[in-house]
């Protein structure tokens, strides 16, 4: 991937930093260089003076732009990021302000500004902000109490961006810078590595768990299915033995058939025994002597109640052969 060192168009009369933004996150733009990702972020140098402390500038620090379908980095040297300094105050920009580079602020004035010359020995240190030598830092003054209290005050802007012009030198870094910027570019990917093992690592909490959880509904299957199961095999048998009962029970249709035909022997019967009788008298005789009279006395007795049986069979049948329609 290229990478390209900005610089400042001596021959140009609107190069270098015109302004300065407060932002939140990165954007990509391209001739016109707006850069957000410093990974620094503000400090509250003084709330009740509404002072912020910020990078303006890293030295040799890669910067990941994107043109179309062209990917490289840009950085800026140290020469030029003090050049930058100076000319912006020169310029008399320090009261240009913006928000996400695209809203103009008032209020908002740069009150200091220096080049960091010492690892140990620098304001930034005061902060824990631990910039590399030859950075650009700066403190704002927000005279602003819109920007103060819905953006400073919530956390919606945590850096400083610069907004300018700048050259682009097609070259390759010295060594050195190089090194820097190649150690940069591996800790950028070492650090996605490792939010990328994060996401994954918490992916694969989450799916423990879901496998937990899902683990249960097997245990619940196994829990249910066996009643569920059983009563069903018990149904089915019941409704087999009651489909076995039902064609059963329709013999009631024969049989409701037949009891007129019983009825029928059974009044023939009876008048025959009434002929019995009364042949029996008047050869005066008891007709219980006659046998005949006799046993078909009790057979008429015996049938007419297994009649009367049988009709209450062929009513009962119907009632319940009705319950279960």
């Amino acid at each position: 991937m290229k990478i390209i060192e900005l610089v400042l168009d001596e021959e140009q009369e609107d190069s270098g930093v015109e302004a300065i933004s407060i932002v939140e996150s990165p954007a990509i733009e391209e001739d016109f260089v707006a850069l957000k990702k410093q990974d620094i972020k503000l400090a509250e140098v003084n709330k009740d003076k509404k002072l912020l402390m910020g990078a303006l500038l890293v030295p040799n620090k890669p910067i990941f732009r994107k043109n179309e379908d062209d990917e490289y980095y840009i950085y800026f040297s140290k020469d030029t990021i003090r050049k930058a300094s100076q000319l912006y105050l020169k310029n008399g920009n320090q009261n240009n302000s913006t928000l996400e580079h695209q809203h103009s602020l008032n209020g908002l004035t740069l009150v200091e500004s220096w080049i960091v010359e010492s690892e140990t020995n620098d304001k930034s240190r005061l902060y824990n902000m631990n910039v590399p030598v030859g950075t650009w830092m700066g403190t704002v003054k927000v005279n602003n109490d819109d920007v103060w209290n819905e953006y400073v005050k919530t956390n919606k802007v945590k850096g400083f961006s610069i907004e300018g012009y700048f050259a682009d030198k097609m070259e390759r870094p010295k060594e050195s810078i190089k090194e820097d910027m190649e150690a940069d570019v591996l800790l950028a990917k070492i650090e996605s590595i490792v939010k990328g093992e994060k996401v994954e690592l918490n992916l694969i909490n989450d799916a423990k768990k879901q496998i937990k959880a899902l683990d249960t509904i097997y245990e619940y299957k196994q829990e249910k299915d066996k009643p569920i199961a059983s009563g069903i095999e018990t149904l089915n048998k019941l409704k087999k033995e009651i489909n076995n009962a039902k064609s059963d029970i329709n013999v009631y249709v024969q049989v409701e058939k037949q009891i007129p035909k019983f009825e029928s022997l059974l009044n023939e019967a009876a008048v025959t025994l009434s002929f019995l009788e009364k042949g029996a008298k008047e050869l005066g005789i008891k007709p219980e002597a006659m046998k005949e009279f006799q046993n078909l006395n009790d057979t008429v007795f015996i049938a007419d109640r297994d009649v009367k049986y049988l009709k209450k069979v062929v009513d009962l049948a119907k009632k319940t052969l009705k319950d279960f329609k």
